[in-house]
C-alpha cells in the first residue's frame, strides 16, 4: 500500500471543487473543499464519529450546536459526534479547507464541482478504498490537481 503523502496545503488551495475525495482508507477519509463567497456546507450531524476540519485559505464561521465561531486560515476545527454543525464562507473570496472523516463518508474519488452537484450525486461510501484493487487501477493520483469542468 502506498498511503497518501502529498502537500495538503497546495492541494487544498488548488482545489476548485465544492467536494473532492482525495484519499479513502479503510477507516479514514481525506476530503478537499472549496466554498464560494456566501456558500455553506449545509447543516449536518454525524452521530457515530467526530469530524476534523482545517482552513487553508479564506475566512468564515463554523456553527457547532448553534454557537458561531469565526474561522480563518490555519484554524483547525473538531466537531464532536452528535453535534449539529455547518461551515459558512463569510468572505468575498473562496474558502479552502479540508476535512477528515473517520470512518469514510463518501465514495472514493468523487468530485462534486458545486454544492448542487453534491446534492444530486449518490456518493455514500461503498466500502471501496483508494487502494482497493478495482479502484486503484482506474484512479489517477494526478487527477487531484485537475480543476472541475464548468
Amino acid at each position: 500500500m502506498k498511503g497518501f503523502v502529498e502537500d495538503i496545503e497546495d492541494l487544498t488551495i488548488e482545489n476548485a471543487a465544492f467536494r473532492r475525495v482525495a484519499y479513502t482508507g479503510k477507516h479514514l477519509q481525506l476530503v478537499l473543499m472549496a466554498l464560494k463567497a456566501g456558500e455553506e456546507i449545509g447543516a449536518e450531524t454525524h452521530l457515530g464519529h467526530d469530524q476534523f476540519f482545517r482552513v487553508e485559505k479564506g475566512k468564515g464561521e463554523v456553527w457547532i450546536d448553534g454557537e458561531r465561531t469565526k474561522i480563518k486560515r490555519d484554524d483547525a476545527i473538531v466537531v464532536p459526534a452528535g453535534a449539529s454543525h455547518n461551515i459558512v464562507n463569510t468572505g468575498s473570496k473562496s474558502l479552502k479547507l479540508y476535512t477528515l472523516y473517520a470512518p469514510p463518508q463518501h465514495r472514493d474519488g468523487v468530485v462534486c464541482a458545486t454544492k448542487a452537484d453534491a446534492a444530486a450525486t449518490e456518493e455514500h461510501f461503498d466500502g471501496k478504498t483508494t487502494e482497493s484493487p478495482a479502484t486503484a487501477k482506474s484512479k489517477s493520483r494526478q487527477g487531484i490537481h485537475d480543476k472541475p469542468a464548468g
